[in-house]
């Protein structure tokens, strides 16, 4: 198999910081062809500083015109889906941002799509190929947890409203922190509970600072067009009788900026970051830390492993699956937020 050709949907800034720098850094195995950007000055920029010939205002002109092999969706959410519809009817393997969609129905399509037109499609969750979730997940396949039957994901922080972009248009995004930073870690403690689906959540949301505090650590952005929550939280239950609490914000009077998870398990317990275990040894209760583990560029290495996957060479490790699953959780959340009540799945 000769080079792989890969085209770019949206040129923002995961494009130019993650998916670009990622198939560069893959040399010979990989040709940038083109790039698509409703601003279609910006695409010839970033064409010009990257080498790329192909420069198109509309993807679908993009996938018309090019023999793409893959591509790398990175646009704003509202057209995650559509837009990875279009190139997997195209013949292209499909690296998606998350969130997957903005909704599980729209999701559930790409991956019949995928699965009809025998493509790949998997969706950027780096954190996947963070050193310490992939040791984690080995020291649970292992045993080391027992079973698996709650977890606490806390991903906030204190003022820290994107300032840039769209990230607090409702119609682009679909929501605010759970659908931009819940979605991360929520994936990584399903990933290491085993991805049961939901069978009932519970959702509120909140905007009570974020369109209206003038103290903002990130800079400025208009308050008065603020549409999305800036703080939300979920209570999921699994068809495995687990439970997952969540808890997101962009804009919180709370103490410090975090991202955490932590599992019980019938044998242990286990946090990140940074990765510590909690269990019983030798008649006493330790914490176990990690001294020394090496580190990789997850967005790098997100990027090499869509590429190997596309090639043959290994399985993706986010599945269609998963996505539909995790497309099912966040909306859900925002489903029993503006329902008032639990929702059943």
């Amino acid at each position: 198999m000769g080079k792989l050709r890969v085209g770019v949907i949206g040129v923002g800034g995961i494009a130019t910081s993650a998916h670009i720098p990622g198939y560069k850094r893959l040399g010979g195995e990989v040709e940038l062809a083109a790039v698509a950007d409703v601003n279609l000055e910006r695409a010839r920029q970033v064409a010009a500083e990257h080498g790329i010939s192909g420069v198109y205002h509309d993807y679908r002109a993009m996938l018309a015109a090019e023999r793409l092999d893959a591509v790398s969706v990175c646009t704003p959410n509202a057209l995650h889906a559509p837009a990875s519809l279009a190139a997997l009817e195209a013949g292209c393997h499909v690296l998606c941002e998350k969130p997957p969609a903005m909704s599980p129905e729209e999701v559930s399509a790409v991956a019949e799509t995928a699965r009809r037109t025998g493509r790949i499609y998997t969706v950027a969750l780096n954190f996947r190929f963070d050193p310490e979730v992939v040791l984690a997940k080995r020291f649970i396949d292992g045993g080391g947890l027992g079973e698996i039957y709650a977890a606490r994901v806390r991903v906030r922080r204190r003022r820290g409203v994107p300032s840039w972009g769209g990230f607090t248009n409702k119609r682009l995004q679909g929501g605010g922190p759970m659908i931009d930073m819940g979605v991360h870690f929520l994936d990584v403690a399903l990933y290491l509970m085993g991805y049961a689906a939901p069978r009932q959540i519970l959702g509120t949301t909140y905007t009570k600072v974020a369109n209206r505090t003038e103290v903002m650590a990130w800079g400025a952005y208009d308050r008065d067009g603020y549409e999305v929550e800036d703080l939300a939280f979920g209570m999921i239950t699994l068809d495995s009788g687990a439970t997952v609490l969540i808890e997101a914000s962009f804009a919180d009077n709370c103490p410090k900026e975090e991202n955490y998870v932590l599992l019980s398990g019938t044998k242990a317990g286990l946090e990140l970051p940074p990765l510590r275990i909690f269990r019983e040894e030798c008649g006493a209760l330790t914490d176990t830390t990690i001294h020394w583990l090496p580190r990789q560029d997850m967005y790098a290495e997100e990027v090499r492993h869509f590429v190997a996957c596309c090639r043959g060479d290994e399985r993706p490790v986010v599945t269609p699956d998963q996505a539909v699953i995790l497309q099912q959780m966040v909306s859900g959340i925002y489903q029993s937020a503006a329902a008032g009540k639990a929702i059943s799945l």
